[in-house]
């Protein structure tokens, strides 16, 4: 018998008893939770549910921040760019900055802790020729050089959380109060923090889980002068900047930070930006002392025995769950916002936590529920998308956020949350545990490796961006597919080779990024490790700008085994004959039109030996190319789709010489997918449209039958351990 409640988290808020009672029993939950805004009063606490409380660390305790306004949380940001027309310049440093939010840093000597910077030369301005007015909040710059630019790099203050700033302006908070962050490193707020939180878990006798939103430092999200986003990095270590960090950073690595390596010429070191040596030192030296601080605020809650969450969201900077310091918190959960089956298995395989819990979309809020929106539709998207990768490797819970009366509102909604809640439980009862058949192990090849699993390509989470859609779509494709996914980076291939039972590399992404890998190709020990291992028979799938620097008459630093280059317009004096797509191939097969995305122009073949499978508007776009016993594939750019997905799996085979058991576990209709479970004995048919669709279904042994499926239908069905 399947489970019929449980694993589902319910938001709930003050004065909605009956109705959270209802909603409990129809989506089967058996646990209650708050949001940022909401309360839970004591007759909900007294429901037959686990109550989660949201618990602010580092925000939300304005009485205490206004009293230590010296420990304020900080930032290094940099001014705009400002070009020198005489030899006088003043810069304007706050110019495009929300000063609700931001405050300069006035209480550290500037000369000591900031930086003006010529961006035409490079050069640091020497501090004896800029002065700063504090009452205007500028820069004058003596003896500029004309018709150069220059910047300013500061220190501010944080005077206003972003998260409960976004929350304020999102839900029309008015007059409530702006929450100060404060920065633990300090010493009252190091003693707070612990003894606030002892005398908070004496005071809520109720709660079972303690839901850190995180805990110090929340990622960079900086405010413009109109109080919109202007610069937003959910991977972003800015705000965990201060001077006692910055003199802790000397002390333990050695050697002092500049301001330069925290602002990075304004692009404030994304995650698409190859890390500098330094900045991976800061991150190192974060995430140790975060895991350090974190741990000693989860003991509290486990002695008082309760349990203790992390939201994997605003202020996780510094607890990355793939890094090495992670496990030492001692967590026993984490919970994320799923808005993909990237997102949804970046969340489920988290190690070193008894359960995981992903938030699913949309939120309660009332930019999604109001009059004549209908919010099942992106349920239902955001469901289906989850549900791919959910069949791979499952979150332990599942549940939502936000204002429960507001989601009460729409009766379709709920109707269709409560088949959602039945679904997951049935697929959780079923695989939960249970290794699912994977025909190929895939490694995705970048600077960040195991540190960002599952997290490449994003910039704010699973939001979409022109530039990274092209890429993301490949996380996307795998997340809910039959391969074994794992991440490695430039600096694990070349101390350790590639991993021996690695199938297939990707490396995508575009030139110069940390995905891409830019001067890392110049690395000797690098191009030979992978150019050997393709060669022994290795795949190599390629997409976007890959291995791509300049060097040595070679743009793609593996132009050799891909068996195609990118025309940057040196060699256009040198023809390039070959242009003529193949009639048919493996991995187009599936093909009835192809979507490259952003695409990349000026990609040419180098030989009659490159497979040309898509040419058209005078651009190769996809291709195929044998390297001794092993094959690389060339993709423009692969946005998520089914057909996609296809096209790329059926890539990955064929890279990997193992076309023959591509029809294993397999689904003609690209709308469909098996995923099978051999140590059960079961697989799951499923539909991923909203329209019925009929599919040729082959077993574990390749043989097929025909099955039509309803609208987003799971069919289970048993095979033969023995497939």
């Amino acid at each position: 018998m399947e489970k019929k409640t449980g694993r589902v988290t319910l938001p709930s808020e003050e004065n909605f008893l009956k109705e959270t009672k209802e909603l409990m029993m129809r989506w089967g939950a058996d646990a209650i939770r708050d949001s940022d805004g909401t309360k839970l009063d004591d007759e909900i606490k007294q429901l037959d549910a686990k109550i989660y409380t949201t618990y602010f660390v580092a925000r939300g305790h304005n009485h205490f921040a206004k009293e230590h306004m010296e420990e304020c949380q900080q930032l290094y940001l940099m001014s705009l760019f400002n070009t020198a027309l005489t030899e006088t310049l003043e810069i304007d440093f706050m110019n495009g900055y929300f000063k609700e939010q931001l405050q300069p840093d006035y209480v550290h000597d500037p000369k000591k802790y900031w930086e003006v910077i010529d961006r035409t030369t490079g050069e640091v301005v020497d501090i004896n020729d800029w002065e700063v007015n504090e009452v205007t909040d500028r820069v004058l710059i003596k003896d500029a050089i004309p018709w150069h630019e220059y910047t300013v790099s500061f220190l501010v203050y944080a005077i206003w959380d972003p998260t409960q700033m976004y929350n304020h302006i999102t839900n029309n908070w008015g007059d409530k109060p702006h929450d100060i962050p404060f920065d633990v490193r300090g010493p009252f707020s190091n003693e707070y923090m612990r003894t606030y939180l002892k005398q908070w878990l004496l005071d809520n006798p109720d709660t079972d889980v303690v839901r850190f939103t995180t805990f110090f430092y929340h990622f960079t999200l900086v405010f413009n002068n109109l109080g919109k986003e202007k610069f937003v990095d959910w991977f972003g270590y800015g705000a965990s900047v201060s001077v006692a960090a910055m003199d802790a950073f000397e002390k333990e690595k050695g050697y002092p930070l500049r301001p330069e390596d925290i602002v990075d010429q304004g692009y404030y070191n994304t995650s698409f930006r190859v890390p500098t040596q330094a900045f991976l030192d800061y991150m190192d030296f974060i995430q140790k002392f975060v895991a350090e601080e974190a741990k000693k605020l989860v003991d509290i809650v486990h002695e008082s025995g309760k349990e203790a969450m992390m939201f994997l969201g605003d202020n996780w900077i510094g607890t990355e769950p793939y890094g090495k310091y992670f496990e030492n918190i001692g967590l026993d959960a984490v919970v994320g916002s799923v808005g993909s089956g990237a997102t949804l298995r970046m969340i489920a395989d988290i190690p070193h936590v008894r359960y995981t819990e992903g938030r699913f979309l949309p939120y309660f809020f009332p930019d999604t529920f109001y009059e004549g929106n209908n919010p099942v539709i992106e349920a239902n998207e955001n469901w289906l998308t989850a549900r791919r990768a959910i069949l791979r490797n499952p979150v332990d819970r599942i549940g939502y956020g936000g204002y429960l009366s507001l989601a009460y509102k729409f009766p379709d909604f709920v109707d269709y949350i409560e088949k959602v809640t039945d679904e997951f439980r049935k697929i959780y009862g079923t695989i939960k545990g249970v290794t699912p058949y994977s025909g190929l192990k895939v490694a995705i090849l970048n600077s960040w490796g195991k540190l960002r699993t599952w997290q490449t390509h994003m910039v704010a989470h699973a939001l979409w961006y022109k530039q990274i859609y092209s890429y993301l779509g490949v996380l996307e494709s795998l997340s809910g597919a039959s391969v074994d996914v794992s991440f490695i980076s430039f600096d694990d291939v070349i101390n350790d080779g590639v991993p021996a039972d690695v199938d297939v590399i990707i490396n995508a992404g575009d030139a110069g990024t940390a995905f891409s890998g830019g001067e890392y190709w110049k690395n000797e020990k690098l191009v030979t490790t992978i150019r050997a291992w393709i060669h022994n028979g290795g795949g190599f799938i390629g997409i976007g700008e890959p291995t791509a620097y300049q060097h040595e008459g070679h743009f793609f630093q593996l132009a050799g085994a891909l068996g195609v280059d990118k025309e940057l317009g040196f060699s256009l004096s040198t023809d390039k004959y070959f242009v003529t797509p193949v009639k048919e191939h493996f991995i187009s097969a599936d093909s009835s039109r192809f979507d490259f995305g952003e695409g990349m122009k000026n990609i040419y073949a180098l030989s009659e030996d490159t497979e040309i499978i898509e040419y058209s508007d005078g651009e190769v776009h996809l291709t195929s190319h044998p390297f001794g016993k092993g094959r690389a594939v060339y993709i423009a750019g692969l946005p998520y789709n089914e057909e996609n997905t296809r096209l790329l799996m059926r890539a990955l085979f064929y890279a990997a010489h193992k076309e023959e058991e591509f029809h294993k576990f397999h689904a003609s209709n690209i709308y469909c997918e098996v995923h099978a479970y051999p140590s059960i004995g079961k697989m799951a048919i499923v539909n991923n449209s909203m329209k019925e669709q009929t599919t040729i279904v082959y077993d574990g042994k390749g043989m097929g039958k025909s099955t039509t499926l309803a609208p987003s239908e799971i069919k289970w069905e048993d095979f033969s351990h023995e497939d």
